[in-house]
């Protein structure tokens, strides 16, 4: 009796990259959910950081909400990265970056973009 699943294990270890399918089914949405959320992220981000300046450079009584909601679209984030980070196997320095890029304005834009053409590449979706 043959396994069928040997051929997938050993073209990984034979080329370093995963094989065609291996996995995929679970990746593309896990990296869809990863794009989504490092978006809204982003943007929540920003009108959080537009908030701060308008409170604390101009004296702008602003809604404090806006701190809320963003804190909880961030612990999104976290959750569908590591989810996406286990699943294609990044390194732990790469995985916290990406955590780390929701926090600094302007940075999850760049990374989900260099992270979402790699992992489209890698797995050929």
């Amino acid at each position: 009796m043959t396994d069928n699943n040997t051929t997938a294990p050993s073209l990984e270890k034979e080329t370093g990259a995963p094989a065609a399918g291996a996995g995929t089914a679970k990746i593309a949405p896990a990296l869809q959910r990863y794009r989504v959320l490092a978006w809204v992220t982003g943007l929540w981000l920003l009108l959080l950081t537009a908030e701060m300046i308008a409170k604390y450079g101009f004296g702008v009584d602003t809604p404090s909400w806006i701190a809320v909601v963003h804190g909880w679209v961030y612990f999104a984030y976290l959750l569908v990265t590591a989810d996406l980070a286990v699943k294609v196997r990044w390194p732990i320095g790469r995985t916290v970056g990406t955590l780390i890029a929701g926090t600094i304005p302007l940075l999850s834009f760049f990374v989900e973009h260099r992270n979402a053409k790699d992992v489209k590449q890698q797995y050929s979706l």
